[in-house]
């Protein structure tokens, strides 16, 4: 009975319980096998390309959702408006992608990844290099691509011209005991190798960037008094690398002296900005030269190793406070941010916290071209901008007072009013108090407050200011990988054979086939080389087909 017991293990499927495994399993693995296997894994093309999709996906949430080092502000109102998600996003680090911990991990492993993939590839395509073309196989005939004739000229005479004929069309080629063997298009291959090689340097270049480089944002007012120094303290906004060193900072500075927009009148996009240029003065240095420059949107200017951008534009109506005992507590352009692009329709706040008898909130929003706006039936709607350009310019504002939430030290953004121990202003039959005023009117506010006027309209450019020292690196590896890609798109792989023999009859039989080692070459364009080598070959020569023989005989 013991005896059959293998037998009947292999009929069942099974192998004898003093058989190993003929693929262990990782867990059957030692300590340094299953290193071994790891690295195997992660070092296979299937792996890197997984890698590669994970990465494109992981940035998904970084184009979706608003990035601290992006737009603070628009985070800041997402977190208010979504007040349930926002700790979930916080935890899961999606309002800081890049910098996250779980996207730096897929970054770094597939980096790992295409360096173990690619220089053992460097070695084999290094070997195939120097490896001759592979022999002729014994029946050239049954390739795909083949053909053959017979001549009168001699074997080693026909050899010796397909040599020739081959290396003019570039062909490496090698001589047999009785043919002449050919390939060519090694180039695709080195093409495969740039391309992986070029996406390895674009991700070392981004992760200078990311490491030594830094990225910040300051909303300028227009006008010879409102300037900006390149130092840390000048920034709304900015998000330094890892290692980023505030000595690299150029010590530069720039004034925007005049802004001209230029807007759409008419079509569908009527009201939006087609153009719009701001005029800088700038130094290099301080006490330098004074320099002009008109920055445009894609058209930065570059001053050292760091570029300045224009990347927006919008209105702060100038609004002056005087609270209930006459004093001026609040006077100035205020920036209120565009909620619509195309009518720069905008949002706004203004706070007077130094206001007696009790501090002050502004809030509402800004109307370039102001209309009431109509339902079907011709009745009023809610207020609106026809227009981006100021041409009728009203500001809405309600009015809060009490403590507007700057009396406790904490940082607080200038767009947002804390209403959290603030009471709204209300009318006698309990409706909110608001106020519309266009330049140069004044309103009294209720329970002696005090006065709003709104005094003019002046314009701000959002400015955008980085240096990344990785950027030309990895441009010159996005070129490369170009190069690298049409190379391993369009060079195609190819063998040709040439084989030459002396017949019992006393003529010489040629035979030539050519072998496309590429799965999108073109049949035509094989038959056609294939035809020019064969030209090549019976150029000067008498010869005759195998079917001439055949009538002949």
């Amino acid at each position: 009975m013991t005896d059959l017991q293998p037998d009947l293990q292999r009929d069942l499927g099974k192998r004898p319980s003093d058989d190993r495994q003929a693929t262990p399993l990782p867990n059957d693995l030692t300590a340094r096998e299953l290193g071994r296997w790891t690295w195997r894994q992660l070092t296979s093309m299937r792996t890197a390309l997984v890698l590669l999709l994970l990465l494109a996906l992981a940035a998904i949430p970084g184009s979706v959702i608003p990035q601290e080092n992006i737009d603070s502000l628009a985070v800041s109102q997402w977190r208010d408006d979504h007040p349930r998600l926002a700790p979930i996003w916080d935890r899961l680090d999606l309002f800081s992608v890049y910098g996250s911990v779980w996207f730096s991990a897929i970054y770094i492993l597939l980096m790992v990844s295409l360096v173990g993939c690619i220089i053992p590839r460097l070695f084999v395509y290094a070997r195939a290099l120097r490896a001759r073309p592979p022999r002729a196989p014994r029946h050239l005939t049954r390739l795909p691509e083949s053909t053959s004739y017979t001549t009168d000229v001699a074997p080693e005479v026909v050899l010796t011209r397909a040599d020739d004929v081959l290396r003019t069309k570039r062909f490496r080629v090698a001589a047999g005991d009785d043919s002449v063997d050919a390939e060519r298009g090694y180039l695709r291959e080195a093409g495969n190798l740039v391309f992986h090689l070029a996406v390895i340097v674009v991700l070392v270049g981004v992760a200078a960037g990311s490491l030594f480089g830094y990225k910040g944002g300051v909303i300028m007012l227009n006008g010879e008094d409102y300037g900006f120094s390149n130092n840390l303290t000048q920034y709304d906004d900015f998000a330094p690398g890892s290692l980023f060193d505030p000595d690299v900072m150029e010590p530069f500075s720039f004034s925007i002296t005049d802004f001209e927009v230029d807007w759409l009148t008419e079509g569908d996009r009527a009201g939006m900005a087609r153009e719009f240029v701001a005029k800088l003065a700038y130094e290099t240095e301080p006490g330098g030269e004074t320099k002009t420059y008109d920055l445009k949107v894609n058209h930065p200017l570059t001053i050292g190793g760091t570029d300045i951008f224009l990347i927006g534009h919008g209105y702060a109506p100038v609004i002056t406070i005087r609270d209930g005992e006459g004093n001026v507590t609040k006077s100035g352009p205020v920036v209120f941010l565009p909620i619509n692009g195309q009518t720069f329709e905008s949002f706004g706040v203004v706070k007077a916290p130094f206001a007696k008898p009790g501090q002050i909130g502004l809030e509402g929003t800004f109307y370039p071209t102001f209309a009431m706006g109509r339902d079907a039936d011709g009745n009023l709607t809610m207020p609106a901008s026809l227009f981006g350009e100021a041409l009728d310019p009203l500001v809405s504002l309600s009015l809060w007072t009490g403590d507007i939430g700057v009396d406790d030290g904490s940082a607080q953004s200038v767009y947002v009013l804390d209403k959290a121990e603030a009471t709204q202003v209300v009318k006698d039959d309990g409706q909110p108090f608001r106020m519309d005023l266009r330049p140069g009117e004044s309103v009294t506010l209720p329970d002696g407050l005090g006065t709003v006027t709104f005094d003019g309209l002046q314009r701000w450019n959002k400015i955008q200011i980085s240096r990344s020292p990785g950027s030309l690196v990895a441009l010159g590896g996005v070129v490369v990988a170009l190069i690298g890609l049409l190379g391993s798109l369009f060079v195609r792989p190819r063998r040709m054979w040439v084989r030459a023999r002396r017949q019992d009859d006393g003529t010489t039989l040629v035979e030539v086939a050519r072998l496309d080692r590429s799965s999108g070459g073109d049949p035509e364009d094989g038959a056609a080389e294939l035809e020019a080598v064969v030209a090549a070959l019976q150029e000067d020569t008498d010869t005759r087909t195998d079917s001439n023989r055949k009538d002949e005989s």
